[in-house]
C-alpha cells in the first residue's frame, strides 16, 4: 500500500511539473508609457510639489520598435498607408480631460492612435477602435479625429520609436513622436 501511495505521489509530481506555467521571453519591441505632465503617476505620489495643482491631461501606452540599421520612413513604414505608430498593438491614448487637437474637440476617454506618415506631413488619427493589433483591422468609419502635422528633422537619429509630451503653456502641451530622423509635433490643448 505504501509503495502504491508513493508511486501515485511521484506520478502526480511528474504530471504537475509537465503542466507548470511557462512564460514567453521578452518582446523585441518594449512597451512604454508617457504622461503629461511628465512622470505624473510617479510625481503625484512621491513629488507632489513638482506637479503642483496640475491634473493629468493624457497618457499613452505604446510599443517602441528598433531601427536596427533599417531605412524607416518610406521603406519599413511606407508613406501614404495607415501605420499603428509603433509596433504590435496600436497605441492607446487616454485623455483624462476633454481636450482639443488641431482645434477639434475630443471628449475624455480612450482611443487608438494611428498615423499616415508622408514625407512632409503626417495625418494623426484617433480611433474609437481600441485593442487592435497593428492597423490591419483599421476602419476609417471609427475615426474620432484626423489632423495633419508637418514633419520636422530630428537633431540626431532615434534608434527606437519614441513618444513624449512637453509643456507649451498653462493650457497646452505638445505630443512629440519621433523615430530615426523624423519628428512630428501634435498640439493638444484644454
Amino acid at each position: 500500500m505504501k509503495k502504491t501511495a508513493l508511486l501515485l505521489g511521484l506520478i502526480l509530481v511528474a504530471v504537475g511539473a509537465t503542466n507548470a506555467q511557462t512564460f514567453r521571453g521578452l518582446d523585441k519591441t518594449p512597451m512604454d508609457m508617457a504622461y503629461y505632465p511628465d512622470d505624473y503617476a510617479h510625481d503625484r505620489k512621491f513629488a507632489p510639489a513638482k506637479i503642483g495643482t496640475d491634473k493629468a491631461m493624457v497618457r499613452i501606452t505604446y510599443n517602441r520598435p528598433f531601427k536596427n540599421g533599417r531605412e524607416v520612413f518610406g521603406k519599413l513604414v511606407p508613406y501614404g498607408k495607415v501605420w499603428r505608430a509603433g509596433a504590435n498593438e496600436a497605441p492607446e491614448i487616454k485623455f483624462y480631460q476633454d481636450v482639443s487637437i488641431g482645434g477639434k474637440k475630443i471628449p475624455a476617454g480612450n482611443y487608438a492612435l494611428l498615423t499616415i506618415p508622408n514625407e512632409n506631413e503626417w495625418t494623426v488619427i484617433l480611433s474609437s477602435d481600441v485593442d487592435q493589433w497593428g492597423a490591419y483591422s483599421y476602419n476609417e468609419k471609427l475615426d474620432v479625429v484626423r489632423v495633419n502635422v508637418p514633419v520636422q528633422k530630428a537633431e540626431s537619429p532615434l534608434e527606437n520609436f519614441s513618444i513624449q509630451f512637453a509643456k507649451k503653456d498653462a493650457k497646452n502641451a505638445i505630443m512629440y513622436m519621433g523615430w530615426d530622423t523624423t519628428v512630428v509635433a501634435v498640439p493638444i490643448g484644454l
